[in-house]
């Protein structure tokens, strides 16, 4: 054997090298480490097994593998590109039928005790209510989000659903009332109110509007209304019907409380002038016949809990001095508007509401 042929080891390590020299750098030949190559091997065999198990050559010819092929999936139909089959037959839309399958019969199992419960009992049931909820928080993000916004807190001219200023009522039964049959809505047993457009319908003069929303924006001031102003008389004789005195309002006819500085379309002067001229009549659609009872119930609850709910299941109960009736009960209470005998409840905010 020549000289040029013979193993070169380098002095340092002691290992032979490659015969590749840079720049007097010698590149050793080390053998790659046993770990290594078992690793190796074992992740080629186990790719083998995984081309046969499972779809992974991809074909040009339908005839060859699964081929191009229409694939059921319940209703869908969906195309396959050719490719493979595997001996296991595994494909992605058969697992999500399986998955699917799994929480379709946990699902079941929650409905069958939601469905006889009462919200009392849902209330009291920890896994219930997270059911309820979870199933709620959907269907307010596929029905109600795209009025409401994802977060429930509303905007300009579509009530906020997370604090505690309802104008219909905030317990359990009125907010699913009114996801039931809606505000103004087309349903026969919709919600109902009105308020009259004093300026268009030249039921006041423009000065007059224009006192009577300065005595109005006065009502939530820190000042407070004074009786002597020129809008008090204009008020108490138009808008204290249903407003009340006081302006508190009258969920009876979902009639806005004037002085907590809430404002469904805007509290500056402008905003309230364009209201009680032109009036709003804001319209939430009824929900009965297009979600089932379930999902009503779901989206009842959801709201409910977003965190101004009253009554079962709230993080803040009513008080007992709330709660029980007093012996004025048979008479309007000051600043509930509570005269019904008016055909057209006024407003100086709109109630197109999913709760208010």
């Amino acid at each position: 054997m020549s000289e040029d042929h013979k193993k070169e080891i380098d002095q340092i390590s002691g290992v032979e090298t490659t015969g590749h020299e840079w720049d007097g750098l010698k590149e050793l030949n080390n053998p790659a480490p046993r770990w290594w190559l078992i690793v190796w091997i074992v992740c080629t065999i186990w790719a083998v097994g995984y081309w046969f198990v499972y779809p992974a050559w991809p074909t040009a010819w339908p005839g060859f593998g699964s081929g191009e092929e229409a694939e059921k999936t319940g209703s869908v139909t969906r195309v396959t590109t050719g490719a493979t089959q595997g001996s296991a037959g595994w494909t992605e839309y058969k697992q999500l039928e399986e998955s699917q399958a799994q929480i379709v019969a946990r699902q079941a199992g929650y409905l069958e005790k939601f469905q006889g419960a009462s919200y009392e009992q849902i209330a009291n049931d920890p896994e219930l209510y997270k059911f309820a909820v979870a199933g709620g928080n959907a269907l307010f993000k596929n029905n109600c989000s795209v009025c409401h916004g994802a977060d429930a807190q509303g905007s300009k001219g579509f009530p906020n659903l997370s604090d505690d200023d309802w104008l219909w009522g905030g317990d359990l039964a009125s907010i699913e009332q009114t996801v039931r049959f809606g505000i103004r809505s087309e349903h026969d047993e919709t919600r109902q109110s009105a308020m009259p457009s004093f300026g268009k319908d030249e039921l006041l003069e423009k000065e007059e509007v224009d006192q009577v929303v300065d005595y109005v924006l006065s009502m939530s001031s820190e000042e407070g209304p004074k009786a002597d102003a020129p809008g008090a008389e204009i008020f108490a004789n138009n808008c204290a019907s249903c407003h009340g005195e006081q302006g508190k309002g009258g969920r009876d006819f979902g009639a806005p409380n004037l002085t907590d500085q809430i404002w469904l379309y805007g509290g500056e002067k402008e905003d309230v002038y364009n209201t009680v001229f032109n009036a709003h009549a804001g319209v939430m659609p009824f929900w009965e016949g297009k979600l089932d009872e379930n999902a009503i119930r779901q989206l009842t609850i959801y709201v409910h809990g977003l965190g101004g709910g009253e009554g079962v299941g709230a993080a803040v109960e009513a008080s007992a001095e709330e709660s029980a009736p007093t012996p004025e009960a048979a008479q309007p209470a000051e600043g509930e508007g509570a005269s019904t005998e008016e055909p057209a409840p006024a407003e100086a905010e709109s109630d197109g509401s999913a709760a208010e």
